[in-house]
């Protein structure tokens, strides 16, 4: 690596710390504002403060970087604190037509050059980023021309002759390409589906139909994913415009439905939704269709503003405030050769990308479009938009049995372990597609126990309508294992002619998948194809990084832990000590401090002793000698056997005495309820959807035609479906038994501990970091166009 020479390895404390003496670096926030841009601020001005470097926040964006003096301030640690958790941006934005010209660019440079600031942090969208590539690139010149002005000396020019620019995407369209998510989209999502929850109960109530309208400019994200996590029954997105005729299509679909006896029918429009003629579609347009041709009692609900509104979701927080950290990385590492990067989102990896082939892949989609090449243009939109779109393509409309294939194939669906938000989504995906596979579809209710008793039935595409938004378990589920079940399971297996088996749950899924691959040798009930989707709050299924429910979990944990803060901002001079689920793993203590930017957590798999409860103690007493005076303690239910909540609870109350006082929270159940998020709702309709899909496949390739019957004993064909970094994997079960720690049932290796740093030094404790995994800059993965 160039520039400081950070090297590849965890950075000890003392290099870390003095990696950016003598550097000034500055941030603004510029365009539309996006939730989560204060946690990107937050992370950016702390991570620059604990490396040495001075740190400026620059107000009102772009006009406060051409109009300087006040609008240009240090900032210090305390600057930043209790800002993760408001939506907006506290440093400001505004549109500034100054900066599109060399003279605003110019008078810029002075009020930079005057605070000695050469590294700039751009937390925008593409047209922002764009401005202050071209300012990087004008640099040279424009420090020239404040030589020949008078305004600053050769010397001055010397010294800051050349402009870092780190980029950051916040925006709530989703529409950069380069990343899977920008800093605002999950927030907008949490919106949306928020208000089409409340809408449903009302349009259910009536049987109205109603058509909603969401933002996104010219990208049709927000519209397409809020589709496939409330189950739509239309949506209408600028890269995918309907086919001619689509009126009657329109309304064939909706009477279907109906006749069905679904009571509600919801239309989803992107704001700036088109027809295949490039003209443009109207909420009101639609609403008129309906009303004429169906007679349907329909309402327009146009969401506005409120997306951008309100807190981050958790996901965000954790985005933007790894986001920042990485910016500051490359800031320190850039050089005169390395290109002006923007950090980005691949899978579950940050990287970095050059900035200028992000935005001009961005705006080649538009062009895209205007030429009406749209199949191209959801292929630039990149892997996770076109992913959506096919899922949401197969779930959407229900065939007749005429186009449908037959297998003849019976797939089991059955939910084990504790329940988790987002379950339901998943078993309503699986069904589906399971019948757009020409499948049988079967329902296990209440898990293995369940399956032996026989509480199996044909389950079909009306069943499941409405599923995907409701949490907890639906099926039913259970903890018990197969292992004393098997001779009743295979039993059933047989009565039943079950060919395929779709398990979605937590640990118990993953020990019970385990034991049926096992019993193979004794059973040839069990040599079918068998596959695992993860679902629990825990997160601690081996070969995932992420599973169904954790998300709706670490949301609920980040609201109850803003609660809490402003209960104690009244009080003052309280610490907070909250308890969270997890068993043994500490992903949701972990993370939840991240995302509500608290001052500690204990975990199980990093141990602690006396020594380091005493140390917190002492940090939380200076903290309360500031104008924050109040704490906030995370603690996974099984970090340790001795030191437990009461104890903690106990010696933070003795030890405070005096300067803080000290209350408790254990948040229990309520972790486990409530309604999946959209992103929980998403990934189980599209993990369930692959791993389906991925049946088929083996289904075909395991008929033994001879016999008329599936066979297969392959280790292969018993897998779990995980997100391993930037991919969903299949894995077999058999070949993660390495990876596991089955006495404290979590995987041996957790990603999520290299964030754990992080934590600490957002929190101002001192630490090393591990930057082994950041550094490398990247290109951008063009796709392989096909041709529609």
């Amino acid at each position: 690596m160039a520039g400081t020479g950070l090297g590849s390895e965890a950075l000890d404390l003392e290099k870390l710390r003095t990696a950016g003496a003598g550097l000034a670096l500055a941030v603004l926030t510029s365009g539309g504002d996006a939730q989560g841009m204060n946690a990107a601020v937050r992370a950016v001005t702390r991570m620059g403060l604990y490396v040495g470097a001075k740190v400026f926040l620059i107000y009102e964006g772009y006009e406060g970087l051409v109009e300087g003096g006040e609008n240009i301030k240090q900032a210090n640690w305390l600057s930043v604190s209790n800002i993760i958790q408001l939506g907006g941006t506290i440093i400001g934005s505004a549109r500034c037509k100054a900066f599109t010209t060399r003279e605003g660019r110019l008078k810029a440079a002075y009020n930079l050059v005057q605070h000695g600031i050469t590294n700039l942090c751009v937390i925008g969208g593409d047209g922002s980023l764009t401005g202050a590539n071209i300012f990087r690139t004008e640099w040279g010149g424009l420090l020239e021309e404040l030589v020949g002005e008078g305004k600053i000396t050769d010397e001055v020019a010397k010294t800051y002759c050349h402009l870092n620019i780190v980029g950051l995407v916040g925006s709530i369209d989703n529409d950069f390409c380069g990343t899977d998510m920008t800093i605002g989209t999950d927030s907008a999502l949490h919106r949306i589906i928020e208000v089409v929850d409340a809408i449903m109960t009302t349009a259910q109530s009536h049987q109205r139909t109603f058509v909603l309208e969401v933002m996104g400019r010219h990208c049709g994200y927000l519209a397409l994913v809020s589709a496939l996590a409330c189950g739509a029954d239309w949506v209408f997105i600028p890269e995918y415009p309907p086919e001619q005729g689509w009126e009657d299509q329109l309304c064939t679909r909706l009477s279907e439905n109906r006749a069905r006896k679904k009571r509600l029918n919801i239309i989803i429009v992107a704001e700036g939704a088109i027809d295949c003629h490039n003209k443009p579609i109207t909420s009101e347009q639609i609403k008129e269709l309906v009303v004429q041709r169906l007679g349907y009692d329909t309402r327009v609900t146009i969401l506005g503003h409120v997306q951008r509104g309100g807190t981050p979701s958790a996901f965000d927080r954790i985005l933007a405030s790894r986001m920042g950290v990485e910016a500051v990385l490359a800031l320190l590492e850039a050089t005169p050769k390395t290109p002006a990067c923007v950090v980005s989102l691949s899978g579950n990896q940050a990287v970095r990308l050059p900035l200028m082939e992000c935005v001009q892949m961005t705006q080649e989609v538009q062009k895209v479009m205007d030429g009406r090449r749209f199949l191209e243009a959801v292929q630039l939109r990149g892997r996770s938009f076109e992913n959506n779109l096919n899922t949401y393509k197969l779930l959407s409309s229900k065939k007749s049995s005429g186009e449908l294939p037959k297998t003849n194939f019976n797939v089991a669906v059955l939910n084990v372990g504790a329940p988790a938000a987002g379950m339901n989504a998943a078993v309503r995906s699986a069904v589906r597609i399971g019948i757009t596979e020409g499948h049988n579809m079967f329902a296990v209710t209440d898990g293995f126990e369940g399956f032996a008793k026989g509480q199996i039935k044909e389950i079909s595409w009306g069943d499941v309508g409405g599923w995907t938004g409701q949490g907890g378990s639906i099926l039913g589920t259970k903890r018990t294992l197969p292992g004393k079940l098997l001779n009743m399971i295979a039993e059933k297996i047989r009565a039943n002619n079950i060919n395929a088996l779709l398990i979605i749950g937590g640990f118990e899924a993953y020990l019970g998948l385990l034991e049926l691959s096992a019993a193979r040798e004794t059973y040839e009930e069990f040599c079918i194809p068998m596959v695992m989707v993860p679902a629990t709050v825990s997160n601690n299924v081996p070969g995932s990084d992420f599973s169904i429910g954790a998300d709706t979990a670490l949301n609920t944990i980040t609201d109850t832990c803003d609660r809490i803060k402003l209960s104690a901002s009244g009080t003052k001079r309280r610490v907070f000590i909250i308890e969270t689920m997890g068993g043994y793993c500490g992903y949701l203590a972990n993370m939840g401090a991240l995302a509500s930017g608290a001052d500690a957590a204990y975990i199980f798999e990093e141990k602690f002793d006396i020594r380091e409860l005493q140390a917190n103690v002492e940090h939380l007493t200076q903290k309360m000698k500031t104008s924050i005076q109040r704490g906030l303690v995370l603690r996974n239910e099984n970090s340790s056997e001795n030191y437990t909540t009461d104890f903690i609870y106990q010696l933070y109350s003795e030890e405070g005495k005096g300067v803080f006082d000290c209350r408790k929270n254990v948040l229990g159940h309520m972790q486990q309820g409530g309604a999946p998020s959209p992103f929980d709702r998403n990934f189980g309709t599209k993990i369930a959807a692959k791993a389906i899909l991925w049946l088929s496949k083996k289904l075909v390739e395991s008929y033994q035609r001879e016999e008329g019957k599936i066979f297969t004993n392959s280790e292969d064909t018993v897998c779990l479906l995980g997100m391993r970094r930037r991919n969903l994997v299949f894995q077999p079960v058999g070949q993660l038994k390495d990876e596991t720690d089955f006495e404290h049932r979590i995987p041996k290796e957790q990603w999520w501990l290299k964030l754990r740093p992080l934590m600490k030094i957002l929190a101002k404790y001192k630490t090393s970091y591990d930057v082994s995994d950041s550094g490398q800059l990247e290109h951008v993965r063009r796709p392989k166009l096909t041709e529609a």
